[in-house]
Parts: C-alpha cells; structure tokens; sequence
C-alpha cells in the first residue's frame, strides 16, 4: 500500500523503477536463477521423495534429481531413511543437463569430498574419525566416516576378532592409517586407537600406584617365574620368589588363575609400565615371628633335613631352619655330621645365637643334652610340670586317661599273675630321655631326642 504526506494526501506506492531497464524478461529472469557447473557443490531443499529418487530443489529452473544410488555409500538403502521432507542437505552436480534437460545429482558425492578434506586434515594431526558399521566384506569391516573407510579384521581389536557381524550397526572409532584419494582408498584401525587410549589409561593408573600399597587383584595368570594379578587396570607380577616366605617349587602350588589375593606394591617402573607385587609382603614374617617368642639357651624340637660336610640343617619352624656346626653335635670329637644324626631325624637342640637381620640361627644338639629352658610351644608337653621331683620325664597328666590306664593295668596284673607294674627305670641308673619321649631338664644326658 502506498503512505500518506504531511497534508494527509496519499501517494500511492512506486511499483517499478526501469528494474530491468533494457535487459529484456528472459535474461532478468535467468538472472534470478542459481548458476550450476558440474562438479559443483550445491545445497537445497529436499522437496520430493520417492522410492527410486529424491528432489531437490537448489533454485535452479528445475528441481534436481538425486538417483537413490547417489544417496548413500550404503549398497541397499531406502531414501525415507537418509532424507526427508523439507531437509537442508548439500549435493554435487553430476550432469547440469542429461539428454532430458534435467539436472542431475549426488548427495553422496557431496559427502565424499567434504569427508576427504576432513580426513586428510585428521590424518595429519594424527586424529581420529568414528562411524557407524554398515558391512562385513573379505577380510573386515566397512565404516561409514563419509566415504568407505576400510577396517581390517587384525585391527578391529587388541586381539584378532572371527566373528565380525555383531558388530554392524555399532559406531567405532578408528586411526586412520592409510589414505589414497586416487585409488579411493582408506584403511583404519581401531587397535591403534585402544593401543593409545590404554596407554593413557595405563599412565594414570600408574601415575596412582605409590610402592609400599597395598591392593586386592585377581591372579590372571601363572607361569613358571610367578603368577601375573589384575589390578583392575593394569597387570603386575608377583614373582615366585614373592609368593611366600617357604620354598615355592611352582607358582600353582600357591595360588590359581582367578584366585582373589591381597598383594603389595614393590616397584612401579613408569618407563617400562611394569609393576612388582609381593604376596608374602602381606603376610607375618616366619623370621620375625620366630625371634618375638624365642631367645637365645631355650630349647627347641626339631627335624634334621639336611647334612653339610660343616653341620647339620635343622628345621625348627614352619619355613625356618638353623645350622648345627659340627664341633656342636656331639661331646666328643666327629669327623662327619652322619656318624651322629641322619635326615628326617627328630631331636632336641639349644638356640646358641640368633641373627634375624641375616636369618641364620645357631643350634647346639650336645649343649641341648645339658639341659635348659624349654620353648613356651613345648612346654604343654616338655615343660618342666613333666617331670617328677627326681627330674624323669612323666609326661603331661589327664586324670581321665591316667584313671583309664591304671585299669588297663589293673586287669593286665590280675591277668599275668604280677602284684604291681615294673619299675620304668632300671635299678641304679637314669635311661635316656628319648626313650620315655622328652629332655631331662638340668640333667645331663649323653644324647639329645
């Protein structure tokens, strides 16, 4: 509508002014019209879709058409499920003019060269791209990152993968590897990309993995050098010199794959991501608990599992052994350790020196015949409410099984004829402690049990 003047007359409003002046109606109206090349990347509305193609309106004199193969890299598609009514997509011109006059074009192609210069500036900074899995082919995956990109099978995880086809559909994200835009060519790999993050992961887990801590893991493996734990992050070794305070001949015989256990950490070698746990860190040290209620003169029991040209070996704990040098065998002269004691025997001997900061323990098998103070773990047995006032060995008393005995003996005697028990000791003379099962404390003996 036209407006008015200051006096309230109307002017009508100017509806052309030499708008085309002398450029006549056909070229004033293709001006308005956008001008396409082939090979050009035009945008558009979608306007039209069918099951054999979509339209495409770019402001063109006509709307262009994209075939449904030019839709997607995808071999089968359906056009309602890459476009729809009224959307805003960008398409390359194929044929400004087919031999029907119409234009013709490619969304596809439009996507492809936007993804090659995505993808070669990506590479470059060594990035990553992700998309969805749309085939299994021969020897991998096809992943949709705008163009085909090619995933092999080896590089699909950190472990080779035979079942590919659970993963259609999933979106992964990749290195990228190789690219050649002229043999349209485009490899990835997703173990480069899981090989990095881990190394990322590894790193800070590390980077929280303070030695002297300690944490609960799950043994992963065992091998015949000691047995590898699941942090919950990373994997570190117990070696089988770690695993316990005894001897371990092999690594199963203490823990198995799957196994919970409690370990601490040794060392954490950041260069070469590599952990060292100890499992017998986190139990009593046989040493230390073997000093705490020993001391040096008691008397302890023990088993000879070992003859030296210099001594003898004598188990005295679990997991604990001390040496009687030979000169402390026996009272008298011995050139060997055998003309005295065999392995697996068991006998009394006397604690001469401890040194648990180098874990040896001195033993005396002629000192212990001296007698002495028996170890408080003997005493229930060996102690000295054992012996009677003459220092003979009676053993513990159970008023139960002593009034069982004397009816057992009752019956024998009235059997066999005899008035009383003979004596346990011949008439004159002490018997050896080992034969009545114990030391004779404060009394000397030729041999110790």
């Amino acid at each position: 509508m036209g407006t008015f003047d200051a006096e309230g007359n109307y002017i009508p409003r100017q509806i052309t002014d030499h708008d085309i002046e002398e450029q006549s109606l056909e070229d004033a109206y293709a001006a308005t019209m956008v001008q396409v090349e082939d090979g050009q990347i035009v945008s558009g509305k979608v306007v039209k879709v069918d099951r054999d193609e979509v339209l495409l309106d770019i402001g063109f004199k006509a709307e262009g058409i994209i075939p449904s193969r030019e839709l997607s890299i995808r071999n089968v598609i359906d056009p309602g499920e890459i476009v729809t009514l009224g959307e805003e997509i960008e398409a390359l011109v194929l044929q400004k003019e087919d031999k029907d006059g119409q234009l013709i074009l490619s969304k596809k192609r439009a996507q492809y060269e936007r993804a090659w210069g995505n993808i070669e500036e990506v590479k470059e900074k060594e990035g990553t791209v992700s998309g969805p899995v749309i085939e299994v082919v021969k020897g991998g995956l096809i992943v949709d990152i705008g163009l085909r990109g090619f995933l092999p099978a080896s590089l699909v995880e950190l472990r080779r993968v035979r079942d590919l086809q659970p993963y259609i559909g999933q979106t992964l994200e990749a290195k990228i590897i190789e690219l050649d835009k002229n043999r349209n060519n485009v490899v990835l790999s997703r173990r480069a990309w899981l090989e990095e993050t881990e190394k990322e992961q590894r790193e800070a887990f590390l980077d929280n993995l303070k030695p002297g801590e300690r944490r609960t893991g799950v043994v992963s493996s065992v091998v015949n050098f000691g047995a590898f734990v699941d942090l919950g992050g990373m994997d570190g070794l117990v070696h089988v010199s770690e695993l316990s305070w005894k001897h371990v001949d092999h690594p199963s015989a203490v823990v198995q794959v799957g196994d919970e256990i409690e370990i601490q950490v040794l060392e954490v070698d950041l260069d070469r991501e590599r952990i060292s746990l100890s499992l017998k860190a986190t139990q009593q040290d046989p040493w230390q608990e073997f000093a705490s209620s020993h001391q040096v003169g008691e008397l302890v029991y023990g088993r000879v599992t070992k003859l030296v040209p210099f001594g003898a070996f004598v188990q005295v704990g679990e997991s604990i052994e001390g040496l009687v040098h030979i000169s402390e065998i026996s009272s008298h002269h011995i050139d060997l350790p055998e003309q005295v004691v065999t392995p697996g025997e068991e006998l009394w001997v006397k604690i001469i020196d401890l040194d648990v900061n180098r874990r040896r323990i001195s033993l005396s098998i002629k000192q212990a015949a001296e007698g002495g103070v028996v170890a408080a773990e003997f005493q229930e047995h060996f102690g000295e409410h054992a012996y009677d006032a003459e220092g003979n060995y009676i053993g513990a008393v159970n008023e139960d099984v002593a009034a069982d005995q004397d009816e057992a003996w009752a019956q024998y005697y009235s059997e066999t004829g005899e008035a009383v028990a003979p004596p346990p000791y011949e008439e004159g003379g002490l018997e050896d402690a080992s034969e009545s099962g114990g030391p004779v404390l404060d009394e000397p003996v030729e041999d110790p049990v």
